[in-house]
């Protein structure tokens, strides 16, 4: 999906709800501000500056959740961790997250399809980067498991910009306080769920 004339501003404190139907372009947004996606007409600017395409990954401004399963799946979880965050304070921030004591032993292939997210989750999260991207977070996740992210992303939150888009949009409705929708190229803002019913996302 092409998108045109779309800018987003994101500042620490902000959790931005994406909204938009399958195929509109969501995910290429967020793949695009990550920039592993090639555009010719995205630029994106930290603190003021612009920062090229092929600097974004390496500048370590951005970490980016993508919906696509991404661990190496022959690994114990306790042998991940450290090779994934190098200080042991975030390490620790993982390690002793709920739930994961459940399932340190196991190796990374042998986890439910939630362990695996949420897994996925815990480590982009807790990367020492001041903007974090979701895209499809709450996917296979389960009922309790997915109350502790949204209780996490509003702790990221103190100290990190968010901008995060799902399917389950009550979900990101609940824990955003800003948001946009993205529809045939652009976004519109989003107050809560009447604009949603307003621009046809959501029936009325």
């Amino acid at each position: 999906m092409l998108l045109d004339k779309v800018e987003i501003s994101c500042k620490t404190g902000d959790v931005i709800g994406l909204y938009g139907k399958n195929g509109v372009g969501k995910s290429t947004l967020l793949k695009s501000v990550f920039g592993v996606l090639k555009t010719d007409c995205l630029t994106v600017h930290i603190d003021g500056k612009f920062i090229s395409r092929n600097k974004i990954v390496g500048s370590n401004r951005i970490a980016y959740l993508p919906q696509e399963p991404f661990l190496p799946k022959s690994l114990r979880v306790r042998d991940l961790i450290p090779m994934c965050l190098t200080r042991l304070e975030d390490q620790e921030k993982v390690f002793y997250a709920p739930k994961v004591s459940s399932f340190d032993m196991e190796k990374v292939g042998n986890l439910s399809a939630g362990q695996f997210r949420y897994l996925e989750i815990l480590l982009i999260a807790n990367l020492d980067h001041d903007f974090l991207l979701l895209d499809e977070p709450f996917s296979m996740l389960e009922p309790s498991m997915k109350v502790i992210v949204k209780d996490k992303i509003l702790e990221w939150s103190a100290t990190k910009g968010i901008i995060l888009t799902d399917h389950y949009y009550e979900d990101v409705m609940e824990i955003s306080n800003t948001g946009v929708l993205l529809d045939r190229g652009n976004l519109a803002k989003v107050d809560d769920i009447e604009d949603l019913k307003k621009l046809g996302y959501v029936r009325r």
